[in-house]
């Protein structure tokens, strides 16, 4: 456990530097933090559940203004094919009261390529989103559909196992029926260590557009997490680390 503090403290540190030289490069932007913990039981070779807990600060890096709840289950019918359902329980804050409360259902696909230690991930994704604004009682829903093409590479080793360091990194698009039909855009690069067969911690930067009539908004995210898995199968196949969702 050692190891693990030492780690932690060297990538507060790390995003200490971040935040100061953020807050110059970033000075017409704003910096702005998310943070991740998850959890992945592997029931067996095929079955998987997932659960996610989120914290996002969007407007000012110290305060958290919005929050994520949300898992499912996912199946993989082939190798290197995997279904997955899932729904979660969002909210978005404005001057520390909740603004928006969204609940939201998606079916997504992933097919999974391997290029020696290399790992691309091809993931589509269906969603229909439930909204409630508090303040004005209003009640919408939407439908929005996203694509990621995501890699993942070990470092010093063939996979990642215990004691693995690696790096990662997505691009991924959203689009939408409604004009603007192209909603949003996500760039991602990160690194983070495997400790054992049940922890990771990953930390990276993330780009984030919105694009909206009104005009176009951009985040600057500094990203942590941490990643734990309950593994209930004997399969030698490396960790799954969960990306940035």
């Amino acid at each position: 456990m050692n190891l693990v503090f030492d780690y932690i403290c060297a990538v507060k540190k790390l995003v200490l530097i971040f935040v100061f030289i953020g807050s110059f490069v970033f000075a017409q932007d704003h910096l702005s933090g998310f943070n991740m913990m998850s959890f992945t039981y592997k029931a067996s070779p095929k079955w998987m559940a997932y659960v996610e807990l989120q914290t996002r600060a969007r407007r000012d890096y110290t305060v958290i203004d919005y929050y994520e709840t949300k898992g499912g289950i996912g199946y993989n019918f082939i190798k290197n094919n995997q279904i997955f359902v899932g729904l979660g329980r969002y909210g978005t804050y404005e001057k520390m009261k909740i603004s928006q409360e969204e609940f939201r259902i998606w079916l997504q696909y992933t097919f999974t390529q391997r290029f020696g230690r290399l790992k691309l991930d091809h993931r589509g994704r269906a969603e229909q989103r439930y909204f409630y604004a508090s303040q004005t009682g209003e009640h919408t829903k939407a439908n929005r559909f996203r694509y990621r093409l995501s890699a993942t590479l070990p470092i010093n080793k063939d996979k990642i196992q215990e004691e693995t360091f690696f790096v990662n990194a997505f691009e991924e698009i959203f689009l939408g029926p409604v004009d603007p039909n192209f909603k949003r855009n996500r760039t991602f690069a990160g690194f983070g260590y495997q400790f054992n067969h049940s922890l990771s911690v990953t930390s990276g930067y993330m780009f984030q557009r919105e694009f909206a009539a009104k005009g176009n908004d951009n985040f600057h995210f500094l990203y942590f997490a941490l990643n734990f898995t309950i593994d209930g199968t004997d399969e030698e196949k490396d960790i799954v680390i969960p990306m940035v969702d």
